[in-house]
């Protein structure tokens, strides 16, 4: 029988090989576990409890962002959407390539004047936007091709059919029964 026992440079390139593949393989993890806190630390709003009491009065809280804004979790007509609550918005404002993604129609051109001069939106209506426990149907929305986030501004449009405060790093939304 005959066996051939490894040599000395054979065994070195094996070696230098395993610990090139673990090197990679602790940075995937690292990048993954960053990348999940990052994502963490933008939308600490992920997996929205919202409650609802005995009056009926729906009622979500949300954690502000390290960068001071209330990102959240959400859905437009049953599609999973991340929204950033902004109260200078007239309407949900929802990027062209999303609102594409939801098959949204769109309606009329607008123009509308905004921090970064005018821009062009086209109305749609939106069949039923949730956050958390909270369900507004009907809703007037702008798609803005201008946009490029992956975020939908989460306006007026909406905010104005809940009640809403704030106390110190947390916004109470509440939705009282018709």
């Amino acid at each position: 029988m005959d066996t051939k026992q490894p040599n000395n440079n054979e065994l070195k390139g094996l070696s230098s090989g395993m610990t090139v593949v673990a090197w990679l393989l602790v940075l995937g993890l690292l990048t993954m576990f960053f990348n999940n806190w990052l994502d963490e630390q933008r939308n600490p709003n992920q997996q929205i409890m919202g409650i609802t009491n005995s009056d009926g009065i729906r009622e979500v809280s949300l954690q502000r962002n390290r960068y001071g804004h209330y990102n959240a979790s959400g859905y437009i007509n049953g599609h999973e959407v991340e929204f950033m609550l902004d109260t200078g918005a007239s309407d949900i404002v929802i990027p062209a390539h999303i609102a594409d993604n939801l098959d949204l129609k769109r309606g009329a051109a607008l123009t509308y004047r905004t921090a970064n001069g005018d821009i062009t939106a086209y109305l749609t209506q939106l069949a039923e936007v949730e956050l958390g426990n909270i369900v507004i149907e009907n809703v007037r929305a702008s798609i803005n091709p201008a946009m490029k986030d992956g975020e939908v501004l989460l306006g007026m449009s909406f905010l104005k059919k809940v009640e809403f405060t704030q106390s110190g790093n947390r916004l109470t939304l509440r939705q009282y029964p018709r």
